[in-house]
């Protein structure tokens, strides 16, 4: 078992692979939050092996954070866009078996 935990700042408008494609382990749990101070407007989107970010999920001030737990979720690559106009840190967390 591997826990991966991870952060990083995105300035509006800029995004980034966040979790990567597990090789040889499977992916069990992973969770992708927001840290932005409460009351601040913003709006992210977190999209599955999309870069072109036409299919995504949004994160906002009312749901800032996307987490999926068990067999059978999403198995590859990760990315995150700042779509706000200001910068956001983000925390991820994964584990892998």
């Amino acid at each position: 078992m591997v826990q991966t935990v991870k952060t990083v700042k995105l300035q509006p408008g800029e995004q980034k692979l966040f979790l990567e494609k597990p090789h040889v382990l499977c992916r069990i749990y992973f969770k992708v939050a927001a840290l932005i101070a409460p009351g601040n407007g913003y709006k992210s989107y977190i999209s599955f092996d999309d870069p072109l970010f036409e299919d995504y999920y949004i994160l906002s001030l009312a749901n800032n954070y996307l987490e999926v737990k068990g067999e059978g979720i999403f198995q590859g690559n990760i990315w995150v866009r700042n779509q706000s106009s200001v910068l956001i840190d983000y925390a991820a967390t994964e584990i892998l078996v």
